[in-house]
């Protein structure tokens, strides 16, 4: 089995909640958010990814069975069909909750020629942790991602919803000691960031 088969403990989906276990965990503006979200497309089925988004960042950055079985309630969709959209796309967090910052580490072909294998060998080193997996203080998770659309900065990371590059392993300590003193989680912050991009200015609580 391949190592990315094994991400996450080891890659078991949350059981959907029973009805009588569902406990609805949207603030007060998530909710008036998500109506705003809803008037923006032709019915409901329409509104599942921005919801989503919405989910990801009311649960801590984590789509849990009971994150997806809450969209799925608030849109009046089945749990399958919202499932299978949230696990479907690589931004959404459903395998495993992410640490206080998920490092996304670029390892296509621009950044490979420029180090990226290097950087992640130092970040496994330094850090004590491989792809998919979240250092035992909880603060971060290591994932090597596909082309973030950025080679003139190789070799690159995304944190959040900031780019960070061209990177070197004195530049990767100075960006590692930045984010250990950060107390907001870049994780929920970049799904804040993708919720209020959706909304007009006059939508957002």
């Amino acid at each position: 089995m391949s190592e990315l088969l094994q991400i996450g403990s080891p890659n078991e989906r949350p059981r959907r909640p029973r009805a009588d276990e569902l406990n609805l965990r949207f603030s007060e503006a998530a909710v008036v958010e998500l109506d705003a979200l809803i008037s923006h497309y032709p019915n409901l089925k329409a509104c599942i990814l921005p919801a989503l988004w919405l989910a990801q960042r009311e649960y801590g950055g984590f789509l849990s069975g009971e994150a997806i079985a809450e969209v799925a309630y608030r849109l009046k969709r089945s749990y399958a069909e919202v499932e299978g959209v949230a696990t479907f796309y690589s931004l959404y967090n459903t395998a495993h909750a992410p640490g206080r910052h998920k490092l996304e580490l670029c390892t296509c072909l621009s950044c490979h020629v420029n180090g990226a294998w290097d950087l992640r060998d130092y970040l496994v080193r330094k850090l004590g942790i491989r792809h998919g997996e979240t250092t035992e203080d909880g603060l971060f998770t290591l994932e090597e991602v596909e082309c973030l659309n950025a080679c003139d900065r190789a070799p690159l990371m995304q944190v959040g919803d900031q780019y960070y590059g061209p990177l070197d392993e004195a530049k990767m300590d100075a960006l590692l000691e930045e984010l250990r003193s950060t107390d907001e989680s870049t994780v929920v912050q970049y799904a804040a960031s993708v919720v209020n991009v959706q909304l007009r200015k006059e939508e957002r609580p």
